[in-house]
């Protein structure tokens, strides 16, 4: 038997303790070995799956591109992550439909009361009767007078407009009471022209205290108070009615100013007006009418001409005032007119 490192004679002897302490390594340096190869060979397969074990694997060249790193290492003999679980949708039963029980009711907003818009389309007869009738009556003794023309011998500015306006109407008689004859209740018709006036003095007086009961009963007349920004207001408004023909023309956008009350500034002022225009109608009517019996009223215009001239200005701001009223609630649409007949509007507009 061959000891290690040479032949072993009849004499010699082996340790056999120290011989079982190499076999021993060795079978551990063996199974060490093993034990590394097979890591290998597990991690060959994580990395490369559809390798075929007979092929050699290929030695990638230098040009071809490197390999993508993987981004996140899998544990070996961990399952995978499971996946979170997909809802179902509910079933066509389980659907619970939502019915709104006011959806064919619509937003409705409270603008005038009941006496305002009376008194309001009152006003339009009362109005038209005092303006034609008092036209008679004042050319009985026109106040604005100016020196006779060499031609028509006329000294009245209104009957100069009516001979004015003749001169361009086919077949129109061109005279000094043209104007008289088709605005007003004709010419020498002094005594009924005053009986008309007065008559509708009195509904127009009664109508303006319908109105009034009307905007304290409905408590409109908050929406009529003076504000501290209405100047400001009233100078966008007067720059947004000059542009906007002018910007329609040109198609130019011309946003309106912001309003969040229930009037502009211009509407606001306009509408305050009437009361106080209504009540110098009729103080300077019976200045007129009765000089000697309120005579301290004849003196709070001045003179007795003094009232006619404030009577026949507040005739004029009336007319001057229904043109655009009537132009701009056309404009703004069937709502607002809407609002003065049945007292309510399908527009939210803004508080008072």
């Amino acid at each position: 038997m061959g000891a290690i490192g040479g032949d072993v004679g009849d004499g010699d002897f082996i340790d056999v303790g120290l011989f079982g302490e190499v076999m021993n390594g060795a079978e551990a340096h063996a199974a060490g070995a093993q034990n590394e190869y097979a890591h290998e060979a597990r991690m060959v397969t994580l990395f490369s799956p559809q390798m075929d074990p007979d092929q050699p694997a290929e030695v990638p060249s230098d040009d071809a591109p490197a390999p993508a790193e993987p981004t996140e290492e899998v544990p070996v003999g961990e399952p995978p992550a499971a996946e979170p679980p997909v809802e179902e949708p509910p079933l066509a039963e389980e659907i619970e439909e939502v019915v709104d029980e006011h959806a064919s009711q619509r937003l409705i907003v409270i603008k005038h009361h009941a006496l305002v818009r009376l008194s309001h389309w009152l006003n339009v007869p009362i109005l038209f009767a005092l303006i034609v009738s008092g036209l008679s009556i004042y050319w009985a003794s026109p106040v604005f007078l100016h020196k006779p023309d060499p031609v028509t011998h006329s000294r009245d500015y209104l009957a100069d407009a009516g001979i004015g306006i003749a001169r361009h109407v086919p077949n129109a008689e061109v005279n000094p009471s043209w104007f008289y004859n088709h605005f007003g209740l004709g010419v020498y018709n002094l005594a009924g022209a005053l009986r008309w006036h007065w008559l509708f003095i009195y509904f127009f007086l009664a109508n303006g205290i319908l109105y009034i009961a009307g905007l304290l009963i409905g408590r409109g007349y908050r929406a009529l108070l003076p504000r501290r920004s209405m100047l400001g207001e009233s100078l966008a408004m007067v720059r947004y009615y000059a542009g906007v023909i002018p910007m329609t023309i040109a198609r130019r956008p011309w946003p309106h100013p912001e309003i969040t009350t229930k009037y502009n500034a211009l509407q606001r002022g306009a509408y305050a007006s009437m009361p106080i225009a209504g009540a110098l109608a009729l103080a300077s009517g019976w200045a007129m009418h009765k000089p000697v019996q309120f005579w301290w009223l004849e003196r709070m215009f001045g003179s007795y001409d003094g009232a006619r001239i404030v009577h026949f200005i507040v005739m004029i701001y009336f007319i001057l005032f229904l043109i655009p009223h009537v132009v701009l609630v056309l404009v703004d649409g069937w709502d607002t007119m809407r609002s003065m007949i049945v007292g309510w509007s399908n527009r939210a507009g803004g508080g008072e």
